[in-house]
């Protein structure tokens, strides 16, 4: 059974990694296949065998089922007005607030809406109503909406927010519109579990947060009650990650347990004392399976509050496993509960695997197995046997976990096993108690008491941040190549052999090839550029042999999300790299500037070229600033870099557009060249064909001004004669770009035209020959929808 469960997994997971979904007689075929191998194959290949054929098909399946239910894309950005329920714990932001709506019926609009869809209801922008409303989980509303189909960035090392939304069951995503009266609650509450599992959740929330008014860490609070971390602001992620305890920020398996233990051991003592009733209670039923389902249904009542996660989900059916074993009295390896509970996580959400948690939380449990296997005999009874126990299970999971963590984050913390030494014992039995025993209390009583948590939680964050801005805190690698992770599991596991295993210490000299790789760079004489989907906006990163340059930082998202701490940082550490030697900001249009303070935040960068005034942040952050002036030009690795514009006296115009100050570059070497031309309109391109049409001509333009109506002019496209343009722009976005006039205008003059709406990621690699890499064609999964 085991290694079924195990081929169902790889089959399942096998699914995620394909470009489209089989059709339905190729399914049909998995299944006859499955059948035929049962009935003709002997031994362990046969189980495993057919497992990975049924995984296959099951998640196949599964995925088709989906996406049938989905918005056409010519109905995208039509309104349409429907009725449902609020289907989901809403989230409140400043600009408004975002939640899940479950559609019952469509009023008008005459077209087919996904029953699932992602909402936000925008506080005067976009044509939105003036004020957002004030909804919460349960409540029947009829609203009109304008829809997309799923999209998101598609970046290297990025978060995959398509994939995300299939999980959900989200098939399109939108924003609510003014509409007068059509927006309207209708009933305070529709009765179902699941409305009442989230209006709880709700409830709960706003208790917590009326105690801790304004209090720093209110929202980590609110993550251990009931799951929900979107309240922690990302500084805090950042010292959590880095201290590699943000594993415990959450309802994990590690509290699930110990709630359902404590509850158990309570209904047992009471159970076998029967004090409160004249019943014998242990004649009707045994004590210890009274306590089994117990433990069981109080871990089944936290796991809803915290919103099903993996790491939930595993513990409750590891829980729900030992229980049924106690029940029937059935004798249950730690093997068979660990297997049947990632059987069951696969077969209700196949997508799982597709997330860090998943490999985290089942690779803890089966280290913690390995590294306990053969060493039964005297456990220490008393404090000095619990101290030890815990010691050797933390440094199994601190060691065994490594080889995961840099392939899953590119990264490890080395300060992990102190903060862990101090972080799980004083969040789990003292932090999350407190949490949950204040956030049921009565009011008069609940605010103390949630103090006294938020007290805790401010002492560990204080040192937390102590030992996590140490230097020497993280370790940071590429994303290592899968025979570098195999090398360092292998050693891994050499590490956390038996007792009498020879030379065990020898296993680290494994990790040494996963810890010393150094990131990929060109060769001499040749460049790389990397134009990031950042959505509306631009970002793009050039690399010499030895040095690295960005050009622009991509967009402001939202008060605390923007294209530097959402999708250039993260790409920067999966590719390994530590630093920026230049950084050029364009002009100060948000679409360009958006990420430069938290780049700036994030890693050392050598100096800062823009077009911005003296009392800009960015330049006051910067450690170095100068400003673009035509004339500028520097070398590196035999690649030339040329500043063509602004001319130095723009800067004395002030009623100047900041687009006219466009920083523009040109980087050539070796026989090929890419232009880098900001948001420059047909004025400044007609100066530079007027002033300098040498310097123009370029294989790779970078389209101007996202390839708006105002550029690209006839005579500036002939005087660069590109091979390839490359278009910035937000799928969708509301300026229409590119405009279709201009989009055409390098088609007629035989440009091979990029789009990061639709190609992701487009990485140029300018050696013997240009060389253009598309993210969602070389990473095609059939949730892309192409």
């Amino acid at each position: 059974m085991r290694l079924a469960i195990l081929g169902f997994v790889g089959g399942a997971s096998f699914l995620q990694t394909c470009a489209s979904l089989p059709s339905a007689w190729q399914l049909w075929a998995c299944l006859v296949a499955a059948l035929l191998v049962l009935g003709l194959l002997r031994g362990p290949a046969r189980t495993a065998t057919a497992g990975v054929l049924l995984g296959f098909a099951w998640a196949a399946a599964l995925a088709g089922a989906a996406l049938s239910d989905g918005l056409a894309k010519g109905d995208e950005g039509r309104d349409v007005t429907i009725v449902g329920t609020i289907d989901n714990l809403p989230y409140r932001f400043e600009q408004g607030i975002r939640f899940n709506f479950k559609v019952e019926k469509v009023v008008a609009g005459g077209f087919h809406v996904p029953r699932h869809v992602a909402l936000g209801w925008y506080s005067g922008q976009h044509g939105e109503d003036a004020r957002a409303a004030d909804v919460q989980p349960g409540e029947r509303w009829q609203l009109t909406v304008r829809l997309q189909r799923p999209h998101g960035n598609a970046n290297p090392g990025g978060f995959d927010y398509e994939a995300w939304l299939l999980e959900q069951g989200i098939r399109a995503t939108g924003y609510v519109r003014a509409a007068g009266k059509t927006n309207r609650r209708l009933d305070a509450f529709v009765p179902s579990p699941g409305n009442l599992v989230e209006r709880s959740r709700a409830w709960l929330r706003e208790r917590i947060l009326q105690a801790l008014p304004g209090e720093k860490y209110a929202g980590v609070i609110v993550a251990l009650v009931i799951g929900d971390q979107r309240g922690i602001d990302q500084s805090d992620w950042a010292v959590f990650n880095r201290t590699g305890i943000g594993h415990l920020i959450s309802i994990s398996g590690l509290h699930i347990t110990m709630v359902a233990g404590m509850f158990a051991l309570g209904v047992s003592a009471l159970w076998r004392r029967s004090f409160f009733t004249g019943a014998q209670l242990p004649l009707l039923l045994p004590t210890q399976k009274a306590a089994a389902l117990a433990g069981s249904g109080i871990a089944l009542l936290y796991v809803l509050l915290a919103g099903f996660g993996v790491p939930a989900q595993r513990t409750l059916y590891m829980i729900g496993v030992v229980a049924a074993g106690l029940w029937f009295g059935r004798i249950t390896s730690v093997t068979h509960v660990l297997c049947a509970a990632l059987g069951l996580v696969v077969l209700l959400d196949p997508w799982a695997m597709l997330w860090p948690g998943f490999w985290l939380s089942f690779g803890a449990v089966a280290v913690i197995m390995y590294a306990h296997a053969g060493r039964v005999g005297v456990v220490r009874r008393g404090w000095r046997g619990a101290w030890q126990e815990g010691w050797r299970t933390q440094y199994a999971v601190t060691l065994g976990l490594v080889p995961a963590t840099m392939l899953l984050f590119a990264q490890v913390s080395l300060v992990s096993p102190l903060a862990n030494a101090v972080a799980i014992p004083l969040v789990s039995f003292v932090v999350t108690p407190l949490a949950l025993l204040g956030a049921v209390m009565p009011a008069p009583l609940s605010a103390p008491v949630l103090l006294v948590a938020h007290w805790f939680v401010e002492l560990l964050a204080g040192f937390l941040d102590l030992i996590g801005n140490q230097r020497f805190a993280v370790w940071a690698a590429p994303e290592p190549e899968p025979w570098l992770f195999l090398l360092a599991l292998a050693g891994t596991l050499w590490m956390l052999a038996p007792r009498g295993w020879p030379h065990r210490w020898a296993g680290a000299a494994a990790w040494l090839p996963l810890f010393l790789q150094q990131p990929s760079h060109p060769g001499e004489g040749q460049f790389r550029v990397t134009a990031f989907d950042v959505g509306q906006g631009m970002a793009l990163l050039v690399e010499t042999r030895g040095h690295r340059l960005l050009y622009d930082t991509g967009p402001q998202y939202s008060l605390d999300s923007n294209g530097g701490n959402r999708v250039i940082v993260p790409y920067l550490k999966a590719r390994g790299i530590a630093k920026l030697d230049g950084m050029v900001i364009s002009h100060s249009d948000t679409d360009h500037s958006g990420g430069a303070l938290a780049l700036l935040e994030a890693l050392p960068v050598g100096w800062v070229a823009s077009s911005l005034w003296d009392s800009s942040h960015i330049v006051q952050a910067a450690r170095r600033h100068v400003r673009c002036a035509a004339g500028q030009h520097w070398r590196w690795d035999g690649i030339e870099f040329d500043m063509l514009q602004p001319s130095i006296d723009s800067y004395g115009n002030r009623a100047l557009k900041a687009n006219a100050r466009s920083c523009t570059l040109r980087v050539s070497g070796g026989s090929h060249s890419m232009l880098l031309a900001g948001d420059i309109e047909a004025a400044q391109e007609a100066r530079l064909v007027a002033t300098m049409p040498d310097k123009l001509r370029a294989d790779v333009l970078l389209a101007p001004h996202h390839g708006s109506g105002t550029s690209s002019t006839p005579d500036f496209l002939r005087a660069v004669a590109p091979q390839f343009g490359v278009f910035q722009v937000g799928y969708r976005n509301r300026y229409h770009h590119p405009k279709a006039q201009v989009f055409e205008r390098y088609g007629e003059r035989g440009v091979r035209r990029l789009r990061t709406d639709d190609s992701g990621a487009v990485t140029l690699e300018f050696r013997g020959a240009i060389v253009a890499d598309e993210f969602r064609r070389t990473h095609a999964r059939y949730w892309y929808g192409r």
